[in-house]
């Protein structure tokens, strides 16, 4: 960004936060953290995606989009203030309890799936010294209910893998309804007999694929399916899984304590971002073996069929990226 982008920029942005300010005095939230917030954005959303340097036009049509009241009220609700935790409850929990009821078909419970929704806003999980927020992750490109309607289905989904680890991708998303839509496999219309009969075979795949990836992750040891969770969906880098490992209160420290003192050690060294990695290419090894012998020893398919599943997997599944990691061994 040149310098006169840069200075549009800034000003700009500090007109929209005086308008955020006037509309919400009692937020504290700075100018600075507003900028920022901001500026994160533009860096990683904009300038990453673009091939040449942005534009003042290129700025203005992204900061015109921009959510800057639904913005404005998640950072300050990140920062835990009381005025504007009392505003988003008032705003827009009786909504979040109605989306989390229309998921939450069968046996899901709603008041449950709010209840750890609201857990990961506040944050409870310390990262380098500071409390995680899932607020801090919003960055106003949509608006704030859209966002929280994809946390709600996050949650609803793993609570009804939590109590359904066997169950088939199909069946789970039948009974989170909407949410299917996230987990469900693109499949052409078929147009003549030919088609007919390919599309009958790829059916046959289609269920083979979906039940060998609920087997394959059912597999999963607890920490594993955590360390997952944190890199894939609460969007965590390997440092900051790393600091989470060293705190006493973390289900990953006390899996890794365990393994010390299996090995005979001391006590669990200091955990690098390496060490996090090597962790989930691990996991992702074991996701993709127990696909693989899923699909061979339980199903019965030959490694032509086998081809078939991982290319489903891979270009047909439309889910967590963990699906697709599965299909690039």
């Amino acid at each position: 960004m040149d310098a006169a982008v840069k200075t549009f920029t800034d000003a700009t942005i500090a007109e929209i936060y005086a308008r955020c300010r006037e509309n919400a005095p009692n937020y504290g939230v700075s100018a600075e953290a507003f900028s920022s917030s901001i500026f994160r954005t533009i860096e990683k959303r904009l300038e990453a995606a673009s091939e040449t340097p942005l534009t003042e036009a290129d700025i203005r049509e992204f900061l015109d989009n921009l959510q800057a009241d639904d913005l404005f009220l998640a950072l300050a609700c990140a920062a835990g203030n009381e005025r504007a935790w009392w505003e988003f409850d008032q705003t827009h929990r009786s909504y979040m309890e109605r989306f989390a009821r229309h998921l939450a078909r069968g046996d899901a419970d709603p008041d449950e799936v709010i209840g750890n929704v609201y857990i990961e806003l506040y944050g409870t999980r310390v990262v380098d010294g500071e409390r995680y927020s899932k607020f801090s992750t919003y960055s106003g490109r949509g608006s704030l209910r859209g966002w929280l309607r994809t946390i709600i289905w996050h949650t609803v989904v793993d609570q009804h893998r939590a109590g359904h680890a066997d169950i088939s991708l199909d069946e789970m998303t039948e009974t989170i309804g909407e949410g299917a839509a996230h987990a469900s496999f693109a499949i052409p219309t078929p147009d003549g007999d030919s088609q007919m009969i390919e599309e009958v075979a790829r059916e046959k795949y289609r269920s083979a694929t979906a039940s060998a990836l609920s087997a394959a992750f059912a597999a999963l040891e607890p920490h594993e399916k955590l360390l997952i969770a944190l890199y894939h969906i609460d969007d965590l880098k390997l440092r900051e899984i790393s600091r989470l490992v060293e705190d006493e209160s973390s289900p990953l420290r006390r899996w890794i304590k365990r393994r010390s003192s299996a090995k005979g050690d001391d006590g669990p060294p200091r955990i690098h971002e390496s060490t996090v990695m090597r962790w989930l290419e691990k996991s992702y090894e074991r996701i993709l073996d127990a696909f693989k012998q899923d699909l061979v020893g339980r199903q019965g398919l030959n490694a032509a069929e086998l081809e078939i599943c991982l290319g489903l997997a891979s270009a047909d599944l439309a889910g967590p990226d963990i699906y697709r990691d599965l299909a690039a061994g």
